[in-house]
């Protein structure tokens, strides 16, 4: 990491799981979630996204971004003892997750915020990596020079709270080095649509 950011809260906790239990974690999303390439919004055209992913959650938790509105799939059993630890440890409920699955280094995400209005105004993300080692990088809206970076291992948690989506942007650049699967589950707390 470079330097303290203001205005963030952000937490680091690496190797939050062990590696045996990323590992079953890990194989286990592979072979069950319904991996999908997602349509996505950016500059003003439709494209593929460059990874694969998943929205799973509660049947309210209904999620708007980039153009695109993505109901749940039912939650994933083996999901549910990790949203539960996730919860307890973070004392925050979860109703939901995106997986994002980076089938390399050349899937990447690319600069943006979870600022859609159903995370409300100061979200908690809990972002869980699971294989390769990533970069994931923030820079300040207002003055993008103003960075850090963080290099994501195998069963990292890293928590984004408070004014962190309002003030930062997030990205995993691709990594041409890179020839390991990396797993990202971002769970979240999604204000069902009345």
């Amino acid at each position: 990491m470079s330097g303290p950011l203001v205005d963030a809260d952000i937490d680091w906790h690496p190797c939050w799981l062990d590696s045996t239990l990323a590992d079953q974690v890990q194989v286990m999303l592979r072979e069950r979630v319904p991996w999908r390439v997602h349509r996505i919004r950016i500059f003003g055209r439709m494209v593929d996204s460059p990874r694969l992913s998943c929205w799973m959650g509660d049947a309210a938790a209904s999620y708007r971004y980039s153009g695109a509105v993505f109901l749940p799939e039912p939650w994933e059993s083996a999901l549910l003892p990790l949203r539960e630890r996730l919860e307890a440890f973070c004392g925050h409920s979860f109703n939901s997750v995106l997986l994002n699955r980076y089938r390399g280094g050349a899937d990447y995400m690319g600069w943006h915020s979870d600022d859609e209005p159903e995370l409300g105004p100061a979200p908690l993300i809990a972002s869980l990596s699971l294989g390769a080692a990533r970069r994931f990088l923030l820079r300040r809206r207002d003055d993008p020079a103003r960075k850090a970076e963080y290099l994501l291992g195998h069963g990292d948690l890293l928590l984004m709270g408070g004014q962190t989506q309002r003030h930062y942007q997030h990205a995993l650049p691709k990594m041409a080095r890179v020839q390991g699967e990396r797993i990202n589950l971002t769970f979240r707390w999604i204000t069902p649509r009345t």
